[in-house]
């Protein structure tokens, strides 16, 4: 069967006094190997990188920042994953299904939704890449003010489903319907996009974004003056570095859950924070973060990339008596690749004194990936510092997928579904309204202000924070 991992892989694993759900995301890449990505919703665990070995119907992978490894096969013709997994203190057996959800075609919110939808591509003439995505306009006459929306690190399509939850979907179904038009478009390698994914750093990704939005500002009914980036995790940091670059800027920067401090230092905060989560002790913690902080040097000493693997190999096979000899290779590799040597060294606040834009900053209060106070803040105080117009906000009980609590997610057919942080939506929807309002647009005549501006917007210390 070809590419018999393809697609969302979800189980029950038996942990210390219960059960958690977890769902795997395997997407195979073209240079033969594989994105992988877990999540469990119950943990707030989103997007944890994975490595996968597949050899036959023989399948091991390792979640580095869990400590955490499984070793099975794929059975009943690719439809199960069947094994074993291992995490500090826990030896437990798993058994894997294929999502159903990753097999069939993607429901629309609306067989008919108010706007204008279409399926577009456009050139990155930097790759000379062909990128397909959809964009959304809003009924009426326009010219309408619009946003190109950058996903998170990980080949993702255009709608960035996790578990059945479409992040970008909803965001931008969100959007259009308050009168924001929308592009959304698959990563490279992806879906009806051209190119490959595979070790494409944060600074490369930045001429996608600049493709996108010079092409949305060609189109019809489209501000082009009013014309801005919306990115999610290392997509913020891609829209706040094409802000800083050449060129016409965006109108604007929506960062959600953007890095602050440098990859390095978010790694290891991440792989701390998650490892505690799992019932890890504070000495496990410590091993895995001085394992961690080992590697990263040797890469950082080592430049030749077959030398580096080597080196990278022998440690992890040293301090992990039980790891398969492909796997530390595998580990080795990806720790090696020009995305990882990029991004331990990627310093998010370096160019932010160039931004010629408004930027709003948000992230949520449960977010175990990226620390709202390790991360936000400091880019508020660079963007301040740099006298850069910019507006913050801290989303309580709101995770890095921008999903509310789990007791506030809507009933559906007696199944409670993920959704979109209804607070973020509005904070979006009235902060991008605001700035990019037509100055040539008349007030109201019974002098009220617009529905779309319930938000206020106050200053402190040249530092705008958005409360309700």
């Amino acid at each position: 069967m070809a590419a018999p991992l393809n697609g969302q892989w979800k189980g029950p694993l038996k942990l210390l006094g219960g059960q958690i759900n977890i769902v795997i995301t395997i997407v195979p890449l073209t240079n033969g190997t594989y994105y992988a990505a877990l999540d469990a919703p119950q943990q707030r665990i989103s997007r944890m990188p994975v490595e996968v070995d597949l050899k036959g119907p023989d399948l091991k992978m390792r979640i580095e920042q869990a400590g955490s490894s499984f070793v099975g096969k794929v059975t009943d013709g690719g439809a199960k994953i069947t094994g074993t997994w291992t995490q500090p203190g826990v030896k437990s057996p798993i058994i894997l299904k294929r999502a159903a959800s990753s097999t069939q075609p993607a429901p629309k919110y609306k067989v008919t939704p108010p706007y204008r939808e279409s399926e577009v591509s456009f050139l990155n003439p930097s790759t000379r890449k062909r990128l397909g995505g959809t964009l959304t306009v809003p009924a009426g006459e326009g010219p309408f003010a619009a946003a190109v929306l950058l996903s998170d690190s990980g080949p993702q399509s255009r709608d960035v489903e996790v578990s059945g939850y479409r992040m970008f979907g909803q965001l931008a179904d969100y959007l259009t319907r308050h009168g924001i038009a929308v592009l959304r478009f698959d990563d490279r390698g992806v879906g009806k996009s051209g190119g490959t994914y595979a070790n494409a750093t944060t600074a490369d990704l930045v001429t996608d974004a600049q493709a996108a939005l010079a092409y949305l500002r060609t189109r019809p009914l489209i501000a082009s003056s009013r014309t801005g980036l919306l990115g999610h995790g290392e997509g913020a940091n891609v829209a706040l570095l094409t802000a800083a670059g050449t060129g016409q800027p965006p109108a604007f920067v929506v960062s959600l859950a953007g890095y602050g401090q440098s990859g390095y230092e978010v790694l290891m905060r991440q792989q701390g924070e998650i490892m505690r989560l799992i019932g890890a002790d504070p000495g496990q913690v410590k091993a895995a973060q001085d394992a961690y902080e080992r590697m990263v040097g040797i890469i950082r000493q080592t430049p030749d990339n077959a030398v580096a693997r080597a080196k990278v190999a022998a440690l992890l096979n040293d301090i992990n008596a039980g790891l398969d000899a492909s796997m530390a290779r595998a580990r080795a590799v990806q720790l090696t690749s020009q995305w990882s040597r990029y991004f331990f060294d990627f310093d998010p606040q370096a160019q932010l004194s160039k931004v010629q834009c408004p930027v709003l900053l948000l992230n949520g209060t449960a977010d175990l990936q990226v620390s709202a106070k390790r991360n936000m803040t400091p880019l508020s105080r660079a963007l301040h510092r740099a006298k850069r117009r910019v507006s913050t906000a801290r989303l309580d009980g709101v995770n890095h997928l921008f999903q509310p609590p789990h007791t506030q997610w809507p009933m559906v057919n007696g199944v409670q579904q993920a959704t979109f942080s209804p607070e973020a939506l509005k904070k979006i929807n009235t902060w991008v309204a605001l700035t990019t309002k037509d100055p040539t647009t008349p007030a109201p005549p019974n002098g009220k202000q617009p529905a779309a501006a319930p938000t206020k917007v106050t200053k402190a210390a040249g530092v705008s924070r958005l409360r309700s």
